[in-house]
């Protein structure tokens, strides 16, 4: 007994001493896992347009994609979901269940959705039975993706590039000539118009810049040089080429396929996320682009941008084994917009129409932002959002809960002390669009109210908030290297 019990007391020591080692500082460790979440039961409303959209099948697999990194210190998830935007209780209630399972702090863990418009709702607690079942596959499915990773953690190495793609990504906001603007649903008249017609009797000109950039985080087995896993940031909105009543990962699952195609191994993980695209998508204003068959476009984007993301993994001068990590969680709080009591009356009196007459004598749009108003106006005064940085070596990253405008991204990487920074848009609470202050001078769709639901300057605010918090990572990583 005596010598069962001395065994036993070896065995814990050494079990101890290689947990202890393997999270020692400095020694970088990751794991990435993808998980099936496609829905087993169908029909299922496709949120993102102003209309039903019920699914009835799947053209592709939808999936929760997930890197886990530790380096003895921090340990933090990053997560991609094939949804247009995974509701903030949906996504705290996976982050809980994974932390639960696998140690990782709640706060230390990033989720972010794909905004693919053809997948299904994400929050759905009452209402059609296969809506409320499929809450509970994303919530399950979220979480398994991050407890599989965080299983699958090994030695490894990170590497960090971009390479632009410029001709995928169109600003969709244009100026139009003198007397070519509709009214909006307001009964006012804006200086800009979200996809007008590509006819250049009509257009002026696009009213902001784009980020062409792919940035890519390149993440590889520290003893065989393998790649592990890859995440790719693009601001491009979606494609969304895919049959009627059919569910799709769009681009972002094809680009998954394409490049574990091309690394050869079906454990490759491969992550699209999306950028600050909310003024950006696929579109060509031209008038230039042949027709092109279902799906195809996405394939078409999906290569283009794997061959972008490849270039930019082969100009990494060499992967570092050393990185250290770092991630800072704020809860911002802002204030709504609301509606003035004229917004409301009209609101109000644009409902009340029953004649068929009058109803279409209104202007597009007019009585779903009537209803939209209606609804601000029911809404407490303030909200709460949570934005994230992270520090992966060299690279920063920034999580922003918003469709945030291209130049929002080109600003923040601009002003940032990293020498390189990835901006992931629709992270952790898909709150609405996020124009600048400038663009909301502008009008157009995204600014509309409902559609653009907090302060005016909210963007300025939070890019502060980013300045900041990527400050505290720089400092904390002077500190640690002068430590070391």
């Amino acid at each position: 007994m005596k010598k069962i019990i001395v065994l036993f007391a070896f065995v814990i020591a050494v079990s101890l001493s290689c947990h202890a080692a393997g999270k020692s500082a400095g020694t970088l460790r990751a794991g990435a896992a993808a998980v099936d979440i496609t829905p087993k039961t169908f029909p299922l409303h496709m949120p993102g347009l102003f209309s039903i959209r019920l699914a009835e099948s799947a053209h592709d697999r939808l999936h929760s994609r997930a890197l886990v990194l530790d380096d003895g210190v921090t340990a933090l998830a990053l997560v991609v979901v094939d949804n247009i935007g995974v509701a903030q209780e949906t996504s705290d209630e996976a982050k809980a269940l994974a932390s639960k399972q696998c140690g990782i702090p709640v706060e230390k863990i990033l989720v972010a959705s794909t905004h693919t418009h053809t997948a299904p709702e994400s929050n759905r607690k009452t209402g059609p039975e296969p809506a409320i079942e499929y809450r509970k596959v994303l919530v399950a499915g979220i979480a398994e993706s991050i407890v599989r990773a965080h299983a699958a953690l090994r030695p490894a190495s990170v590497g960090a590039a971009a390479k632009p793609l410029p001709e995928e990504v169109s600003c969709r906001r244009w100026f139009l000539k003198p007397g070519k603007m509709p009214l909006n649903p307001f009964g006012k008249l804006d200086k800009v118009k979200m996809n007008p017609p590509s006819d250049p009797n009509v257009l002026d000109r696009p009213a902001g810049p784009t980020d062409t950039d792919i940035t890519i985080l390149s993440v590889q087995d520290a003893k065989s040089g393998k790649p592990l896993a890859l995440l790719a940031n693009y601001s491009l909105h979606y494609v969304s080429h895919v049959p009627e009543k059919m569910l799709s990962a769009d681009y972002f699952g094809e680009f998954a396929r394409l490049m574990q195609a091309r690394v050869g191994d079906d454990k490759f993980v491969a992550i699209m996320s999306n950028g600050t695209s909310g003024d950006i998508n696929n579109r060509d204003f031209t008038g230039k682009r042949p027709a092109r068959q279902l799906f195809e476009q996405i394939q078409i984007v999906a290569k283009k941008a794997a061959d972008t993301a490849w270039r930019a993994q082969e100009s990494i001068p060499s992967h570092r084994r050393d990185a250290r990590l770092g991630m800072i969680q704020r809860d911002v709080t802002l204030k709504r917009r609301r509606p003035t009591p004229e917004q409301i009356k009209r609101a109000e009196t644009i409902l009340a129409i029953k004649d068929e007459a009058e109803r279409k004598k209104l202007p597009n749009l007019a009585e779903e932002y009537a209803r939209r108003t209606l609804w601000m106006a029911r809404l407490s005064e303030t909200v709460t959002v949570p934005v994230q940085a992270l520090r992966i070596g060299d690279l920063a990253v920034c999580a922003i809960p918003f469709e945030a405008f291209a130049e929002i991204g080109l600003d923040i990487k601009k002003r940032s002390p990293f020498p390189r920074t990835m901006v992931i848009g629709i992270a952790n609470a898909p709150s609405g669009y996020l124009p600048t202050p400038e663009q909301h001078k502008l009008g157009g769709y995204e600014t509309w109210l409902g559609t653009s639901r907090v302060q005016e300057d909210a963007s300025v605010i939070l890019v502060n908030h980013f300045l900041e918090m990527l400050g505290e990572l720089k400092k904390a990583a002077a500190k640690q290297n002068a430590a070391e």
